[in-house]
């Protein structure tokens, strides 16, 4: 079994998981992208911000409640699919022999809300192995595409490689009253599409000097990086196409898209 296609997943708030939002919809109708079911799933999630890449190595995953405040129902969901030690092994062993000299193991960690959120959408029977695979915040968008290159041998292992994270991520910013988004939000969003749908893998490597509003879109990167792992895991010339595109909030876009390799 070989996957062709990497992705890029926008998972919003947390709220997703309840909410009733075009973003969730789309994530609903997941097998109508993914019509075959995956060996194993690899994500990549901006709330697990590590100093070196780490994989969760654990049998059974625990749903992680990495937030605050909202609806008691948030509590009371849970994603508890099965661990992948085989493939967090694997990343480890692909990441080292790409020249990361350091990948840590952690046996106890589960799976952040970046993670089940969208996961319990897309797949929610919770019966696929999984295993995160964290951010490292203060390296850069060439350090997260380099991951990706690193891991993309697990396509033809029937991996399915996610990216979740958020294409503008300004929390500060949101405007709960907002009925358009904002103009700043709308330009890096639009610039976003347009550099992946070109080729422009560069540009969005160095998207702090390149992108328009930059700073304002990701004024923290951890959010934006695991759209790097995944363009990297398909590989140069991957052909990318905007599988969502919705808003929340005046400036949260759930632009996600689709990388296919043309390797």
């Amino acid at each position: 079994m070989r996957i062709m296609d990497t992705y890029f997943i926008s998972h919003g708030s947390p709220t997703l998981a309840i909410e009733d939002l075009p973003a969730r919809h789309f994530l609903l109708d997941w097998g109508k992208i993914v019509a075959e079911k995956p060996k194993a799933i690899l994500v990549i999630s901006g709330h697990w911000d590590t100093s070196v890449p780490c994989v969760n190595v654990v049998s059974r995953n625990s749903t992680i409640y990495d937030f605050y405040g909202f609806p008691r129902e948030m509590y009371k969901l849970q994603y508890n699919a099965p661990g992948a030690p085989d493939l967090a092994k694997r990343v480890k062993e692909l990441l080292i022999n790409s020249g990361f000299k350091t990948v840590r193991e952690d046996p106890s960690r589960g799976l952040d809300h970046g993670a089940w959120v969208p996961l319990s959408l897309m797949y929610p029977k919770a019966d696929i192995p999984v295993c995160q695979l964290s951010v490292q915040s203060k390296q850069n968008g060439e350090h997260h595409y380099k991951m990706g290159k690193a891991l993309a041998p697990l396509k033809s292992e029937g991996v399915l490689i996610i990216g979740s994270g958020s294409a503008t991520h300004n929390l500060r910013a949101l405007r709960f009253d907002a009925s358009s988004p904002a103009p700043w939000a709308q330009a890096f969003d639009n610039w976003l599409t347009e550099a992946l749908i070109n080729g422009r893998h560069d540009e969005i490597n160095n998207f702090q000097e390149k992108a328009p509003s930059a700073s304002m879109a990701h004024p923290y990167p951890d959010h934006f990086y695991p759209l790097h792992v995944a363009l990297g895991a398909a590989g140069e010339g991957a052909k990318a196409e905007l599988i969502h595109n919705s808003w929340s909030h005046g400036t949260l876009s759930y632009s996600s898209y689709s990388f296919k390799s043309n390797q």
